[in-house]
């Protein structure tokens, strides 16, 4: 008896435990089931989303192409209306030549002016052979008239090419005459010494007169070299004006009826032409020479090709 009185009271102990157990078991299946149905309806709504997102996107792209298939169909259409015939195509493939041929006509004009003869009788004989391909779209009446002026061009400028260019004229003729100032104005310095000698009065006049006239000498000489920097330039308007300015303040040194320049519109004759070796021998020599340097002032000679070229046509 007394055995069986000491396990009785440990029988609901371990009852008590089993309940315990149970409904910890149901309540963690209960946890575990929440869960899954919380996690099911993040599942559904992120699918949702998604599905809705993807659903804006097609809608929005099938809006861009429906846009873009329009912008087609009219460009097609556009180009339809626009598309030129042969006759055309092939009429603005020859303009497009004959606008590079000018340009380029133009270019050797330019190497023409900085004295550049070599790379323009190049650069003509690059557009005659261009002008003999078989991709010259040009008429064939124009492409022989052009062809012609390109070799006479080539022609004038290798016979060009022998000969002193007439800006190097230039500069010589006009170093001659800036060696017969310097030698002159060393004269007139000389003159001064040898007045010294005379009586107070004399000298102190005579020396006036001899500062004033080295003084136009040198100013002639200053402006003798700004011509020749003019010369040296190409720039006919301002060797011109410097070589004008020169002769007018020569033009006070010498007697008036010496004085008198060359007029401009005379043929430049064996006599009235440009020398580049001769030396004056007066004041009066020089500025009939400065007259014959302005009346031979080089002028710019375009080419025969770009006079063709420029010519308006019908």
């Amino acid at each position: 008896m007394p055995m069986n009185s000491d396990s009785l009271p440990k029988d609901p102990s371990a009852l008590q435990q089993r309940r315990q157990a149970n409904m910890f078991l149901i309540r963690l299946q209960w946890v575990v089931i929440l869960l899954l149905i919380a996690a099911l309806l993040w599942l559904y709504i992120s699918q949702q989303r998604f599905e809705h997102t993807v659903n804006e996107r097609l809608q929005s792209n099938e809006q861009v192409v429906s846009r873009l298939n329009e912008m087609d169909d009219r460009l097609f259409a556009v180009s339809q209306q626009a598309v030129p015939t042969p006759r055309t195509a092939a009429s603005s493939q020859a303009q497009n030549q004959l606008d590079l041929l000018r340009i380029q006509v133009q270019a050797a004009d330019r190497l023409l002016a900085d004295s550049n003869n070599s790379a323009a009788i190049d650069l003509l004989q690059g557009l005659h052979w261009q002008l003999s391909q078989s991709s010259n779209e040009i008429a064939p009446a124009l492409t022989v008239v052009i062809k012609q002026s390109l070799v006479k061009d080539i022609e004038r400028l290798q016979a060009r090419s022998a000969q002193p260019s007439p800006w190097q004229l230039q500069n010589l003729a006009i170093q001659n005459i800036q060696d017969f100032l310097y030698r002159h104005e060393r004269a007139v310095y000389v003159d001064i010494g040898a007045n010294a000698d005379t009586s107070q009065k004399n000298t102190s006049t005579n020396n006036s007169n001899l500062t004033r006239k080295q003084l136009t000498i040198h100013e002639v000489i200053m402006t003798l070299n700004l011509a020749s920097q003019a010369s040296n330039m190409h720039d006919r308007e301002q060797l011109v004006t410097y070589l004008n300015e020169a002769g007018k303040q020569l033009q006070t040194l010498v007697p008036k009826k010496l004085g008198q320049p060359i007029d401009d519109s005379k043929p430049v004759t064996e006599d009235n032409s440009l020398s580049a070796k001769s030396s004056p021998k007066s004041i009066a020599e020089v500025i009939e020479g400065l007259d014959r340097l302005i009346a031979n002032a080089p002028t710019a000679s375009p080419l025969l090709t770009s006079q063709i070229l420029n010519k308006p046509r019908r």
